[in-house]
């Protein structure tokens, strides 16, 4: 069985030599004017957030970027607290949505920028079968399963690990679910990495292995506000998604099965327009879910293994564009409908109703019950990967 290994940590120093000899003066001069400025390398760094119930210490760590993108991602949950981008004018602004310490998140949140496993959005009913044997797994939304359950990946403290390279930064997270947690079968292995380069990219790579054949399906939960204040609405966000159908659901928000062409109807993104723009429209879907809550099937090259262009928001006040690339099937879009102005975030910030929205790159809600989807199913030597990039640039 291949497995992860978990890599230790090297440390590896620089030197630099120095002649000793002293030029003349218009020698001097002429070695200044010649010399490159020196450049501005990225780095990482880690701070305490605090300490768990248990005792356990819990850290953040801050990546940055010689453009002064930075992103603060703390072990507990894997999650993303800050992520400070630029606009048009070079002002940067934090873009997710979340808290400034380690106390909220300890208790009941919309899973803010947080890693989600073992699977990401709804399983119906928390029931499937796999290999002749029934499963059932924890029930937290309504009758159904959402997220990985009563305590998903969102809810551990990961082992955490850095490594720097010339051209990227990369925190690298582990943990170890075990056979029966949550319901699901078989020990899983699971590595999450996120790198920043200095392209202003975020790349996050998932790995996984399993002891047992389960079911995997791994995301990320951040809630973007390009505008960088979570004050103003994303509904004037302009959203471009590469699709031609997505997977109309039933009034607990579980996939019926089809997919529906959406040319023409108000999940219509492929030309880009404004989330707003149709979101009160009379589409039955859009009543179902109070917004858009649903997972689009995205146009994919299936030759090419790298990571695709699946999606590109834009905030024209800032100038703020946020592409995502990714190698997944699909990719629900969540325009913060549940939100309801009970949380008061950073900065004292209270976080009402579109203050956010979710590009979630993913397989399908609840594919282990639809035989029509791409399957989920993981199997002993076999590795789960899955690549998404968050790109950011201004126009």
């Amino acid at each position: 069985m291949k497995t992860i290994n978990f890599a230790v940590l090297i440390l590896i120093g620089f030197t630099c030599s120095h002649i000793a000899c002293q030029p003349n003066n218009s020698q001097t001069d002429k070695h200044q004017e010649m010399t490159p400025p020196p450049t501005k390398l990225l780095s990482i760094e880690k701070t305490s957030f605090g300490t768990l119930p248990d005792g356990q210490q819990v850290d953040v760590f801050t990546l940055r970027n010689k453009n002064d993108m930075e992103v603060r991602i703390t072990n507990y949950g894997g999650i993303i607290t800050h992520l400070f981008v630029p606009d048009q004018a070079g002002k940067l602004a934090d873009v997710v949505l979340g808290f400034d310490s380690l106390a909220p998140y300890l208790k009941e949140h919309p899973y803010f920028g947080a890693i989600i496993g073992r699977y990401g959005n709804r399983i119906a009913k928390g029931k499937f079968t796999l290999e002749g044997k029934s499963y059932s797994l924890a029930t937290n939304n309504g009758d159904n399963h959402l997220h990985g359950g009563l305590k998903g990946f969102d809810k551990y403290l990961w082992f955490a690990e850095t490594k720097e390279k010339e051209k990227e930064i990369t925190l690298s997270l582990y943990r170890a679910s075990p056979d029966g947690e949550e319901g699901y079968p078989g020990n899983l292995h699971i590595q999450v990495e996120y790198t920043l380069n200095n392209d202003n990219e975020l790349r996050i790579y998932y790995a996984a292995t399993a002891e047992a054949p389960t079911h995997v399906n791994l995301t990320n939960h951040s809630y973007f506000n390009l505008t960088g204040n979570p004050s103003n609405p994303i509904l004037a966000h302009e959203i471009q998604i590469n699709a031609e159908s997505y997977l109309p659901v039933d009034n607990s928000l579980i996939p019926t099965g089809d997919f529906r062409n959406l040319m023409g109807s108000a999940f219509d993104f492929n030309q880009a327009k404004e989330i707003g723009q149709d979101i009160k429209s009379d589409d039955e879907q859009l009543h179902l879910a109070g917004g858009y809550d649903h997972c689009f099937v995205l146009d994919r090259d299936r030759e090419r293994l790298s990571p695709q262009l699946a999606a590109t928001a834009h905030d024209p006040n800032s100038g703020r564009v946020m592409e995502v690339w990714t190698t997944e099937p699909g990719m629900q879009l969540y325009t913060g409908n549940f939100l309801d102005g009970t949380l008061t975030g950073k900065e004292g910030k209270v976080y009402g109703r579109h203050a956010g929205f979710c590009l979630e790159t993913q397989h399908f809600p609840d594919s282990p019950n639809q035989p029509n989807f791409p399957s989920t199913v993981i199997k002993p030597g076999r590795t789960f990967r899955s690549t998404t990039i968050y790109k950011f640039l201004v126009k």
